[in-house]
């Protein structure tokens, strides 16, 4: 639990980002280090909201990151990159998001995170989501300044 609960003191700080951007309040972060697995849904052009899809979340220093595992035509990761908005739910957490790809230079400190909260599942399926292979499927999860 050692490891598990530095991980989360890291996590959950919160970012240093423009006033005019919505943040990740820091019990959001910490329930999102918590939870293994969160609902990802985009919305569609009539503004109404996709199926979820159940995907792996990392915070880090204030923002929150997904990956596609499984390339860049997995159906749910080019949906959401076409709508660029949508919603996650992690437990009773409920938030609507934008989408941005992240930049190219996160991709490491992305997969530390990724190895920090997963590795407990085994290489081969923290694989899938981990390495220079999948830097560029990774999304950025921002928080909507307008909610719903």
């Amino acid at each position: 639990m050692g490891k598990r609960a530095g991980w989360l003191a890291c996590v959950t700080q919160t970012s240093t980002s423009s006033s005019e951007t919505a943040r990740w309040t820091p019990a959001e972060l910490a329930q999102l280090c918590r939870i293994d697995e969160i609902s990802v849904s985009s919305r569609r052009p009539d503004g109404s909201l996709r199926p979820g899809v159940t995907v792996w979340a990392v915070p880090l220093d204030g923002s929150v990151y997904v990956r596609s595992a499984y390339g860049p035509e997995n159906p749910w990761f080019r949906r959401a990159r076409r709508a660029g908005r949508g919603r996650i739910r992690a437990g009773d957490l409920e938030r609507e998001v934008s989408f941005e790809l992240a930049d190219h230079t996160e991709g490491f400190l992305v997969d530390a995170a990724y190895h920090a909260k997963y590795d407990r599942f085994g290489p081969r399926i923290v694989g899938d989501v981990v390495g220079e292979h999948v830097h560029h499927l990774t999304l950025r999860l921002t928080p909507a300044a307008d909610e719903h």
